[in-house]
């Protein structure tokens, strides 16, 4: 599998990206940036990726990260082994993947709060360019989610 037609982000979607325009929105966040990886062929490279973007979150002393991803299958490699890294450093992680029925190939114990945008009824991909992509729900749902286990970091962090 990997990135299809119905999962590909057109240049439309990223000037009007649902999870930026939510996320900058928000009263309570403060959108620090964006990091914008590709995925590379190689688990090595795909390791390695993980731990540089942790890095980077953790030098800006990030206290959350949403992570989304447009592709499926290989890609998954990448993107649980990024949100494995963030979590180990403390950075409360929500994320954002299509997932429908072929499942995650690989995942972790850190990976419990990802909204799957996946639209079709049947779980698989339709062919029909950007209909499985994020949408403002489902920015909504990963921003909700990432305030959670912030909250619930804070509280476990008080005396």
């Amino acid at each position: 599998m990997g990135v299809s037609t119905s999962t590909k982000e057109t240049s439309l979607h990223y000037f009007r990206d649902p999870l930026i325009n939510v996320v900058s929105s928000d009263k309570d966040i403060d959108l620090a940036g964006i990091i914008i990886v590709g995925t590379p062929q190689d688990n090595e490279s795909k390791y390695f990726l993980g731990d540089r973007v942790a890095d980077c979150a953790e030098a800006m002393r990030l206290d959350g990260v949403i992570i989304s991803s447009e592709g499926w299958g290989n890609d998954h490699v990448d993107f649980s082994n990024t949100i494995e890294q963030l979590s180990k450093r403390g950075i409360s992680v929500s994320g954002l993947s299509f997932i429908g029925n072929e499942g995650f190939v690989v995942s972790n114990k850190y990976m419990d709060t990802i909204v799957d945008f996946n639209k079709s009824e049947d779980g698989y991909e339709t062919g029909i360019i950007g209909e499985n992509n994020t949408n403002e729900l489902d920015a909504r749902k990963a921003l909700a989610f990432l305030k959670l286990k912030m909250q619930k970091k804070t509280k476990m962090l008080e005396p």
